[in-house]
């Protein structure tokens, strides 16, 4: 594959985990809320669970590169991935929501994990590591435009939801969709895994990175 054929790989790739990751939340909480009488502590619960999910695959995506062999760094997430499709199609299960006795807030962190979880962290994972790969496949290529597509990606889907795909669809197409692209973003993404395992296997040797000075993090911390 050519150097532009692989750009345009990983380019497709992360602008459609980011722009899944994104259209995922809107729907989800709109099924779920009803069930909690329309409460702003629901939707509070909802984003404080999708917010968790995007930094602990922040965190799994910065454990593979930096604590797994190059060789198997492709096939974890992968494997990530194809267990998250076992929770396809998404749709919460009315059944747990009418659980007797249970505390709200561990009743819908309980339905959130239940039917998007998984997927949702596979999704946040793919994102980081797929910049780290395109640095290693691609030298001299900078992956900073792979995360100003990623945050175009996520601006567009919460665009497009209120004002495209929300009066348009039902929930149930929504849900539907949203699961076909899923399994159809794992393509791409298995590509690129399979082609960074192949390439450790064969004994490509990954670039050094040092660690940023102290005074550096604290820059970085204080400016996010």
């Amino acid at each position: 594959m050519g150097r532009r054929g692989l750009v345009a790989l990983y380019a497709g790739s992360i602008f459609a985990n980011a722009l899944l990751l994104f259209l995922v939340q809107p729907p989800v909480g709109k099924a779920l809320l009803p069930w909690f009488g329309g409460a702003a502590a629901a939707w509070t619960v909802c984003l404080l669970f999708f917010q968790a999910l995007l930094l602990a695959g922040y965190l799994v995506a910065h454990l593979v590169a930096t604590r797994v062999a190059p060789r198997a760094q492709g096939w974890i997430p992968l494997a990530l991935f194809a267990a998250g499709a076992a929770f396809l199609p998404i749709a919460p299960d009315p059944a747990l929501a009418a659980a007797t006795g249970a505390e709200p807030t561990l009743t819908l962190l309980r339905l959130l994990a239940g039917s998007v979880g998984l997927p949702v962290l596979a999704l946040a994972a793919s994102g980081p590591l797929l910049q780290r790969w395109f640095a290693a496949d691609l030298p001299g290529r900078s992956p900073w435009r792979l995360f100003a597509l990623s945050n175009a990606a996520s601006l567009a889907a919460l665009a497009a939801y209120p004002f495209l795909i929300e009066p348009a669809t039902g929930l149930a197409t929504q849900f539907a969709a949203w699961s076909a692209g899923y399994a159809l973003a794992a393509l791409p993404f298995a590509a690129l895994a399979g082609r960074r395992s192949r390439a450790a296997g064969a004994g490509e040797a990954a670039a050094p990175v040092a660690p940023a000075p102290a005074a550096e993090t604290l820059r970085w911390t204080a400016l996010a």
